[in-house]
């Protein structure tokens, strides 16, 4: 129950200060007032606005959308780490400086357009605004619930058209090529395994042994791991295994008897226990490769001028110093150059860079020493991604006859939809028409 309660200036004015008590029985005021009547009506507006569900901090809209965010959306919004780490990048780099200044109630649709515009004429990608509009929606939609603001500044506010891209699915002939230019046994393992499975990175690199009965061939996946900043994981390491898949649901099915026996025979070979990874890094470490001349250097004709406007020969020091020519040939040179000098004991050999791992293969890691090399000795082009293994193992159960059902619980979908994208994906999906658009022409 609410009061006034009367209140005598330093010059002896009265005055009169509506009180109440909030939801956690905090007693707050309503203002105060030059009559006790005014006062008492102050307070019992508070306690009906408590009493229908409104805040009963009338000043909250005042609050700058930086104060907002920082202060209260963030630190206690529910997110998972590796979303936590990627909106507060955005929130930083994207939002937070146009926004930050401007009061929550102020912020309106109007603004939010020409923050989309700025961004577009900036050479933001279209499929990035999307992504940074959804994390400032949900900014909005948090500040709408908790009566901050009374509009939405998003709704109705579009973003450029983000184009729809086909999948990179890789045909049998070019996964022949790509395995056999595989660096090393575990890395061949680990791609058959993912295009075998077709499980996301963070389910395939949290494999491990004990996750695959051999048996009967079955493979559950519970788990997935992924790769934060230190300062976003919970303890401050590096990788944060999930006790759930990106879907919350576990999921179970066979793998190929063949690839099964493989998996026996890597397990043996590296003496794993059933609690280690299948796939640690240690396993999946190449030797540096040197970077030999390909052809001759008097072939390969002259570099684009230079800022001075002087042509250097490729394949040249010249050409990569002074010329600033980035080709492969021209790299080769100046790595062969360096090199040639550490053996001679000119310069000191630079010390090994560390990966920062618990065991966990990095992504990154493993894309920069092995995809990608892989992919150019195999001659993909254009590259696939490593997800496109995923996207590979769909498509190719579909081709062959696979229920849509079967396949959508082996991806772990959670909507069928996803996983009719991939029905005729494969490059001979066509062949049937155009065999039919044939023999109607004859």
């Amino acid at each position: 129950m609410g009061y006034a309660r009367k209140r005598t200036g330093t010059r002896g004015g009265v005055r009169y200060a509506a009180v109440y008590r909030d939801a956690r029985g905090q007693i707050r005021q309503a203002g105060t007032f030059a009559t006790r009547k005014e006062a008492n009506l102050a307070w019992q507006k508070a306690e009906a606005r408590l009493a229908a569900g409104h805040p009963d901090d009338r000043s909250a809209g005042k609050l700058r959308f930086e104060e907002y965010v920082n202060e209260h959306w963030f630190p206690h919004h529910v997110l998972e780490p590796s979303t936590r780490q990627s909106y507060r990048y955005v929130l930083d780099r994207h939002i937070v400086p146009w926004f930050g200044p401007m009061r929550m109630r102020d912020i309106l649709p109007t603004h939010v357009r020409q923050w989309v515009t700025e961004m577009d004429a900036s050479g933001v990608s279209p499929a990035s605004i999307r992504h940074v509009k959804i994390v400032l929606s949900a900014v909005f939609t948090t500040a709408l619930n908790d009566f901050v603001i009374a509009i939405h500044p998003c709704r109705g506010v579009k973003s450029p058209t983000v184009p729809v891209k086909e999948y990179r699915i890789l045909t049998p002939e070019e996964y022949a090529r790509l395995y056999e230019a595989l660096p090393n046994d575990a890395s061949r393992l680990l791609v058959e395994v993912a295009i075998g499975s077709g499980l996301r990175w963070g389910e395939l690199t949290e494999l491990r042994v004990r996750d695959i009965h051999t048996v009967t061939g079955i493979l559950t996946v519970t788990r997935s791991v992924v790769e934060l900043s230190p300062k976003f994981h919970p303890t401050g390491e590096r990788f944060l295994v999930k006790p759930y898949p990106k879907t919350k649901h576990s999921r179970r099915f066979k793998l190929d008897p063949e690839l099964v026996a493989e998996i026996q025979r890597h397990t043996t070979a590296h003496g794993l226990r059933t609690d280690d990874l299948l796939f640690p890094l240690e396993h999946l470490r190449v030797e540096s490769q040197s970077r030999p001349l390909l052809v001759d250097a008097s072939a390969l004709g002259l570099t684009e001028p230079n800022a001075a406007g002087r042509t250097y020969l490729h394949g040249t020091l010249s050409a990569y110093t002074a010329g600033e020519c980035r080709c492969q040939h021209c790299k080769a040179a100046f790595a062969n150059y360096r090199a040639q000098r550490r053996s001679d004991g000119k310069d000191e050999p630079r010390a090994i860079r560390g990966v920062d791992t618990d065991g966990h293969l990095p992504r990154a890691w493993f894309t920069r020493n092995v995809w990608r090399p892989s992919c150019t000795r195999a001659g993909l082009d254009p590259r696939p991604r490593l997800h496109d293994l995923r996207h590979s193992h769909a498509s190719w159960l579909l081709a062959g006859g696979a229920d849509l059902q079967v396949v959508r619980d082996r991806l772990g979908h959670t909507s069928i939809a996803t996983t009719s994208k991939y029905v005729h994906t494969l490059p001979t999906a066509d062949e049937t028409a155009l065999a039919a658009l044939r023999r109607i022409k004859a």
